[in-house]
């Protein structure tokens, strides 16, 4: 192993490459690209390299890159493409495609505003969009994890009990373009933690149909199966974890990160680089004596309900921290939040941060102040920042 500085950018593409590498005994890899800010660097260093097996194809737009990828896996190839914000709203038919088909491919999205107006910086509802489109997804909240969530997809995606895309999540800007020491594992120990992808619906010289015409009772049974696959990626993805922490020697979190939950009264739930600040924050509430915690959320397809419901058993205040927006609701991670907390704790929605706004101790702060002194929860509030 080595240690780098790289952006998050970077490192989601170095985790590929050496994924990439990985299958180059069997049928390589391949995928298609398209740039789109800001993940245009992980593209590019992509780009960059020359493959022993495979290639890079540069195509018009995100729709066909996705496209690109889904044939490649087809075909038996490893694959991943990255894109953001309107980017990936533009590829979403073959999002879905892509899952429906049950193609294992991992994508890196750079979360960002989805616009007009047009804002390059971060949001996550870009991701939230495609929550029902049979993808797992992971939001990361540091550049290590970032290219170690991307490993470990790879083997959880082509997982034969799975068989499932997965989208690794990044804050744009905040991680996307910030340098951090990271730890790039040899070659040969990504080898071993990568067999080679057998799918076992690879197109070869023998025919066969690829998304033919279902009739209703068809879409129940591969309904059905997509849903039981999703229903299984929890007891997989720890034994991947498993596998990682004992071919790379660090463990990935799991689907919820607790912090100084053990006691806690109150509880902040939020994804991505907030948790940190939430942290600090959550510190200087104990060195007062309140019993604050926090939860991360890093899993958020399937949605971790069970691990959820345990963590926030003993908690009486609760705010939930939404870097996105449903209009007309509130935020997006809060009515599934709601389903998992104590029927008779109070529960608060903020939206913070929407827009790439910095995201303060200040104003998390705020938030837990507002939080100790109310009586009953109102409608979820935009909490104004910078």
């Amino acid at each position: 192993m080595s240690m780098e500085l790289l952006s998050a950018n970077h490192a989601a593409a170095t985790a590929t490459i050496l994924a990439g590498e990985a299958n180059r005994d069997a049928r390589g890899f391949g995928c298609g690209v398209y740039p789109i800010t800001p993940q245009t660097e992980c593209i590019e260093k992509l780009c960059r390299h020359e493959f022993t097996k495979g290639e890079v194809v540069r195509v018009e737009s995100e729709h066909s890159a996705m496209a690109v990828c889904m044939g490649f896996v087809l075909s038996g190839a490893r694959s991943f493409t990255a894109s953001a914000s309107n980017g990936l709203a533009y590829m979403v038919e073959n999002v879905y495609n892509v899952a429906l088909y049950r193609v294992p491919m991992v994508m890196m999205a750079a979360n960002r505003t989805l616009g007009p107006p047009w804002n390059i910086w971060v949001d996550h509802g870009d991701a939230l969009l495609l929550r029902d489109s049979g993808w797992i997804q992971f939001f990361c909240e540091d550049n290590q994890e970032v290219l170690d969530t991307t490993l470990l997809a790879y083997r959880l995606a082509e997982d034969h009990r799975i068989l499932l895309p997965v989208l690794v999540n990044q804050d744009a800007f905040v991680l996307s373009h910030t340098m951090m020491q990271t730890d790039v594992p040899d070659q040969a120990l990504v080898d071993a933690f990568l067999p080679d992808l057998d799918l076992p619906h690879r197109i070869t010289d023998v025919p066969v149909t690829i998304g033919g015409l279902d009739f209703p009772h068809e879409t129940e049974v591969h309904r059905r199966q997509h849903a039981e696959a999703m229903d299984r990626v929890p007891d997989v993805l720890a034994e991947c974890e498993d596998a990682f922490e004992d071919i790379f020697g660090r463990r990935l979190p799991g689907p919820i990160v607790p912090y100084r939950m053990e006691d806690a009264e109150m509880c902040l739930i939020s994804m991505g680089t907030t948790a940190s600040t939430v942290r600090e924050v959550v510190d200087r509430e104990r060195e007062k004596g309140r019993r604050v915690g926090s939860l991360r959320l890093r899993m958020f397809r399937p949605f971790p309900i069970a691990p959820m419901q345990q963590a926030l058993a003993q908690c009486t205040r609760i705010g939930v921290l939404d870097r996105n927006i449903s209009l007309g609701l509130g935020g997006i991670t809060w009515p599934e939040i709601m389903a998992t907390v104590p029927r008779d704790a109070l529960v608060q929605n903020y939206m913070i941060g929407l827009g790439g706004g910095d995201i303060r101790p200040q104003d998390i702060q705020g938030i837990v102040d507002d939080l100790w002194k109310r009586e009953q929860s109102e409608s979820p509030k935009i909490v104004e920042v910078g």
